[in-house]
């Protein structure tokens, strides 16, 4: 049990620094550097989790952890006073698909069709998962922070 927490904070502490790096990248303004970095730690941690202990599937932990970027985002959007995208486009970046991309177009150079027929369908299932994701996560912001709904608090 005990090295279950170390790895889930060395997951964290990566997904962290790599979401910051890329939000350098990105150029957003530098007090949302942690934000964004706590946001893609906690969602990648979460995928982890659901994914790696729970053994839920690949569209499932890929789906859970969208939907927690998407919110998360819009809470510190309105916390930060700043576009949600700011948070959540680097924050997606520990969930993209690259090693499933390359795998797979490196299976076709091969002449290995079948692999990089797998792969290729992992790609679209986390690419799927990650875009229906962001849209229920809007769809949650929208029930939680709509005027209407502030306004009957």
């Amino acid at each position: 049990m005990e090295n279950f927490w170390v790895r889930l904070i060395f997951e964290f502490v990566l997904a962290d620094l790599s979401t910051i790096c890329f939000g350098i990248l990105l150029n957003i303004p530098r007090r949302a550097y942690h934000c964004a970095g706590a946001i893609g730690g906690a969602s990648w941690a979460f995928y982890w989790v659901v994914y790696y202990q729970l053994h839920l599937g690949l569209a499932l932990s890929n789906l859970l952890a969208a939907i927690m970027i998407g919110v998360l985002s819009m809470a510190a959007a309105r916390w930060q006073k700043m576009p949600m995208i700011i948070f959540n486009v680097p924050a997606l970046v520990p969930l993209v698909p690259g090693g499933q991309a390359y795998k797979m177009v490196r299976s076709f150079v091969l002449g290995s069709n079948g692999a990089a027929l797998v792969y290729l369908y992992q790609v679209l299932v986390i690419a799927g998962a990650i875009t229906l994701g962001f849209g229920l996560g809007d769809l949650i912001n929208r029930l939680l922070f709509s005027e209407h709904h502030l306004r009957n608090r």
